[in-house]
């Protein structure tokens, strides 16, 4: 585990939803970011804390988009020079359930 890493908080599947929850690293504005998934489709993103405009913007983008497609667009970013940023947080936990399948 490295200190950009996001922490799973929970992960439990609802009537064919998975709603998982991560507490994000202290390197970034957000604290903890709840994602909903319908097999690799994103349904819903929610951060707690953060940037509310671009959070709630990040967030609304991903919704019905494919969690390869989001993750391949977010990984990497960067925040003022901190080695991650809330998009790359949300990467980091998409990686983590798919790897979690």
């Amino acid at each position: 585990m490295n200190m950009y890493d996001v922490i799973k908080l929970s992960d439990r599947t609802e009537n064919g939803i998975r709603k998982a929850s991560f507490q994000t690293c202290d390197m970034v504005c957000s604290s903890q970011i709840d994602i909903e998934l319908e097999g690799d489709i994103i349904r819903r993103v929610q951060y707690i804390d953060g940037c509310h405009g671009n959070t709630q913007g990040v967030a609304a983008l991903c919704v019905g988009q494919h969690v390869r497609d989001v993750v391949g667009r977010l990984e990497g970013i960067d925040c003022r020079a901190r080695g991650t940023s809330c998009p790359d947080q949300l990467a980091r936990a998409l990686i983590a359930l798919s790897v979690d399948k």
